[in-house]
């Protein structure tokens, strides 16, 4: 099993001029120590307006920096906003290819579609539309990123006409596609699509257990490939911090913890927001234990529990855990998902109010305390795994239909310039000859006066 941490950038009220820059820079020198230790990935979301839960708009930006500081970390877009109002499906072609080569194809393209009135509202979505979004804006994107050239597409939500996408990526036909899952349905979409599940429900491994025998068993079935590979990879997410003192490690994470999963449900289940004036981080230590996100609780059962779990009730309050503990309480916590199979646990650390120096600590402990054991047992993981899924994955692609890359309107499909279109509207022969001859005396470096006019 792998590891990664996760990062929605949270930044709980109150702020200051300085507070998002050292937000940003606090998480470079995390995923910096993360690479020299080991560990595998960093997951960056893409969220618009969720102030406090996710300053986080620009996720190309960020993992394009974690790139030039980093050697060997998986550049995990943890996801991308694919519906079209959100991201042309071009766009975001481009943005994963240059960020691909730029690192050496460290690139995982995690793709989503949102369920928050503040950002599908915020672009003018309808929720009953943007699974369909998700899909065409995925399928578009995949094809700009390996056809040559993207042949053209019109449906529901995005109309292009053929182009050479370029630059295309580094790692052929494409980076690793993923599909945020919350929900045991989405990891049967997943499944379909032969793309991998990035699970953000907070689950056991007995859980999970469940979730990937779903997965494989849908895989093997029923699998259509979206792009042209298949992932067959399963991932969780889980609470993190580290120390040797557990009190400690409790002190340290779980109020942290509990905000990430407060201020989610705030955006996404039962608040009401005011943009600019809810201050997220008061309701939270005003309400959480009313709401299931209770670290006292968590830390009351910690006193009585044999083992960690994802969520922990105490006198009938819950609370999140997860891998907050011990180097020995994480070891056999995460144990127990490597043995589901799990393919990959990712972190989530900078949450709530936790502090950097704490982080790095825990991030240090782990790395050189509990990581190396499953890093070793890592490689013989993936050798067997993909010797098992292989006829599964051929069957797969098998069945991927030569529709899903058409071919261009025509054989000599071209489309010309500005000025060319005019004149072919125009059907005049002299705009005709006087633009080829100014194509000849721009092929010897003349550069005359008229076509300077014409460019401005």
């Amino acid at each position: 099993m792998r590891f990664g941490l996760f990062y929605e950038h949270q930044l709980p009220r109150p702020w200051n001029e300085q507070s998002e820059y050292e937000l940003l820079q606090n998480a470079l020198e995390q995923c910096e120590l993360a690479d020299s230790l080991g560990i595998a990935s960093v997951w960056e979301v893409e969220h618009h307006f969720l102030e406090e839960y996710s300053h986080s708009s620009a996720p190309e930006v960020f993992l394009a920096a974690v790139s030039q500081r980093t050697k060997n970390l998986r550049l995990g877009h943890g996801i991308v906003q694919t519906p079209p109002p959100f991201n042309h499906p071009a766009r975001i072609a481009e943005r994963i290819a240059t960020l691909d080569l730029i690192s050496g194809g460290r690139v995982d393209f995690g793709t989503g579609e949102s369920s928050s009135e503040a950002e599908l509202g915020g672009f003018l979505i309808n929720p009953d539309d943007k699974r369909a979004m998700w899909e065409e804006g995925l399928r578009v994107s995949l094809r700009c990123l390996t056809e040559e050239p993207f042949t053209g597409h019109a449906g529901p939500f995005v109309t292009m006409p053929p182009r050479n996408v370029v630059p295309k990526p580094f790692q052929k036909p494409h980076p690793p596609v993923w599909v945020a899952c919350s929900r045991r349905d989405t990891i049967h979409l997943a499944a379909q699509h032969g793309i991998g599940a990035l699970t953000f429900a907070f689950i056991d491994p007995e859980e999970a257990q469940r979730w990937i025998s779903d997965y494989e068993q849908t895989l093997a079935q029923q699998c259509v490939p979206v792009g042209d590979a298949v992932n067959p990879t399963i991932a969780c997410v889980t609470p993190f911090m580290c120390h040797r003192n557990e009190d400690e490690a409790l002190a340290r994470g779980l109020e942290g913890g509990n905000f990430f999963g407060y201020s989610l449900a705030h955006y996404y289940l039962f608040g009401r927001h005011e943009p600019g004036r809810t201050d997220v981080w008061a309701e939270y230590r005003a309400r959480r234990s009313e709401q299931g996100y209770d670290p006292d609780a968590v830390a009351a059962a910690g006193a009585h529990g044999d083992r960690l779990g994802a969520k922990v009730v105490q006198a009938g309050s819950f609370g999140i855990r997860g891998a907050i503990g011990t180097p020995d309480q994480l070891r056999d916590y995460l144990r127990r998902y490597e043995a589901c199979g799990v393919d990959q646990l990712i972190f989530c650390a900078q949450v709530g109010k936790n502090r950097h120096e704490d982080i790095l600590e825990s991030i240090e402990l782990f790395g050189t305390e509990v990581l190396p054991e499953f890093a070793d047992r890592d490689d013989a993981h993936q050798r067997d795994k993909a010797r098992r899924l292989e006829p599964v994955i051929e069957a797969a692609l098998a069945r991927k239909p030569a529709a899903d890359h058409p071919p261009l309107p025509s054989p000599d499909y071209a489309y010309p310039a500005i000025p060319r279109a005019l004149a072919d509207r125009s059907g005049s022969d002299d705009f005709h000859r006087w633009l080829d001859d100014l194509a000849a005396k721009t092929a010897t470096g003349e550069t005359p006066e008229d076509f300077r006019d014409l460019l401005a």
